[in-house]
């Protein structure tokens, strides 16, 4: 009986009752030819949705084959079958499929199976789900955040678990941006905590979570541990996602030059033992599209929505050089932020998008000052571009100066940055006038988050590129770490109108509440795009 009370422990109350039905009955028959079929206890997630496209992702419980069906009704007639992949150990018996061929400016119903391998091809129960497809007059709303279930705030079923995806989910939004932290491996979760205000905070718990993420198995079950939350489940069945990745998917502040002997924490020291791990994990879990074999673990990619939006999904962890004081006056391997061939990538992407408006989806910001410790010469050593100096460019800046510099000389309006990872909300306008490099054009970077999870902030700004700050909220002056009872926890919501084209960004709260709002018109794109006809010419 310890041994049934031990393996079952982190069930939920009814599939408790299961479980204890069948570990009671083991010799019935009749009731193992009911149950045994796969388990789609992840339910499913739709991602990296594209003109005619849209990626399908689920889990079994055991090796199977992923089947699915999709139609324009929800009485599903008419539909259309697909033969999924294999789920197999592994991937820890993920799979995902591509639709193709879907119609703009649809509503897509999609139900979603399993069949094992044995000859009786057991079924599991369908999951079902609905997405909309972008369309030529359609308006475009998405949304985005990072940060989820971080420094040990995890899911408190007395609380409505991670209620803040439902207040997402309540938008309807055609797509949300997952900016980075969609996990931390880094971060134990307890069975409780003691929150602000004397309050107690009291987590659903997995053995995979109650240590910082070694093992494959660890790294995975940081994914599985997020997808036990109904809020969570039931939004991923209905917006399609964009997954990028920061630090804590591996470790706080990693690249691959981390130093980890000083953790005792860890008792696997290799950082790419790590970071090797932590990827298969993340890829297995992710709803994006695979790229090609040219280089299969690339992140970084661009979404297109029509003739209105361009997303640019960077990566600014696999190809930075190592957090250091971030002074260098030449650029070099340590001053690597997205490293020489993203960059180039970004670069022609922008040149040649025709999009109104171009949107980059960075998982860290430009401006802020974002420390990681000092280094063995007792000089502040930083985690982000920024380097706390106020003056030029220099170290990691130097990168982005090359950038900023491009966009304006090439003439590409109407780009917005959008982030998280410094958990809390915040809008920067970044000004030439007012940097100490000003060789620019003023733009605008909205951080959003967390969550789910600890809030901090706010951060100082480092003046290099000009960085006002015309809105932040953050926790009172002296505070950190607040649990999600302080309410300030944030996503942000895009809305861009197909008539005036005009872009909103409006700030919510954890209940949906606006609490910033801020609308950007689009300028022209004639002259830029005669300059570029006039070269094309020559």
């Amino acid at each position: 009986m310890q041994l049934l009370k031990s393996s079952c422990q982190f069930l939920k109350p009814a599939k408790l009752a299961l479980a204890i039905a069948g570990l009671l009955t083991l010799n019935a028959p009749v009731f193992a030819e009911t149950v045994d079929v796969p388990q789609m206890e992840q339910g499913i997630q739709i991602g990296d949705l594209a003109p005619g496209r849209a990626i399908v992702w689920s889990r079994a419980d055991r090796p199977a084959r992923m089947m699915l069906e999709y139609a324009y009704n929800p009485q599903f007639k008419d539909a259309v079958s697909v033969r999924g992949p294999h789920a197999l150990a592994e991937t820890d018996f993920t799979a995902r499929q591509d639709l193709t061929g879907l119609p703009d400016g649809k509503d897509v119903y999609v139900k979603v199976w399993f069949e094992d391998l044995t000859n009786t091809r057991g079924k599991s129960e369908p999951v079902i789900g609905h997405f909309h497809t972008i369309g030529k007059r359609d308006d475009i709303r998405f949304v985005w955040g990072g940060d989820t279930a971080g420094q040990g705030w995890g899911i408190n079923e007395s609380f409505g678990g991670m209620k803040i995806y439902e207040a997402m989910r309540q938008v309807q939004p055609q797509f949300f941006i997952q900016s980075g932290d969609n996990v931390y491996s880094d971060g134990p979760i307890p069975e409780s905590k003691l929150a602000e205000n004397g309050q107690v905070w009291t987590n659903v718990v997995t053995p995979e979570v109650s240590k910082v993420a070694e093992t494959l198995d660890e790294f995975r079950g940081r994914y599985k541990y997020n997808l036990l939350d109904e809020n969570v489940r039931r939004f991923n069945a209905e917006v399609p996602q964009i997954w990028q990745w920061d630090d804590h998917e591996v470790v706080n502040n990693w690249s691959d030059s981390k130093d980890l002997n000083a953790d005792p924490r860890y008792t696997e020291k290799n950082i790419p033992t790590l970071i090797a791990r932590a990827t298969k994990a993340f890829l297995e879990y992710a709803p994006l599209r695979p790229h090609d074999a040219e280089e299969s673990e690339r992140i970084y990619r661009k979404i297109s929505y029509g003739k209105l939006l361009d997303v640019f999904v960077l990566d600014m962890r696999s190809y930075r050089g190592p957090n250091t004081a971030n002074l260098q006056a030449q650029e070099n391997a340590e001053t690597a932020f997205l490293g020489a061939k993203q960059l180039a990538w970004l670069q022609d992407e922008l040149k040649h998008s025709k999009a109104t408006w171009k949107v980059i989806s960075a998982d860290m910001p430009i401006g802020l000052n974002i420390g990681d410790g000092n280094t063995a010469q007792g000089q502040a050593r930083w985690e982000a571009v920024a380097n706390g100096n106020d003056g030029p460019a220099a170290g990691r800046e130097l990168e982005m100066a090359r950038l900023l510099s491009f966009i304006k000389h090439e003439q590409i309006n109407n780009l917005v940055w959008l982030t998280a990872d410094v958990h809390y909300a915040a809008a920067h306008y970044y000004d030439p006038t007012k940097a100490a490099s000003k060789d620019f054009a003023p733009f605008w970077e909205f951080v959003a988050g967390p969550l789910n999870a600890g809030s901090f902030g706010p951060n100082s700004t480092d003046g290099t590129f000009g960085p006002q700050v015309v809105f932040s909220k953050a926790p009172p002056a002296g505070q950190a770490n607040l649990s999600p009872y302080a309410g300030l926890q944030f996503f942000g919501e895009v809305n861009i109108d197909k008539k005036s084209r005009a872009m909103t960004v409006d700030f919510k709260d954890i209940d949906g509440a606006v609490v910033f709002s801020k609308t950007l018109a689009a300028e022209a794109e004639r002259e830029r795009e005669q300059d570029h006809q006039d070269r094309d010419h020559d």
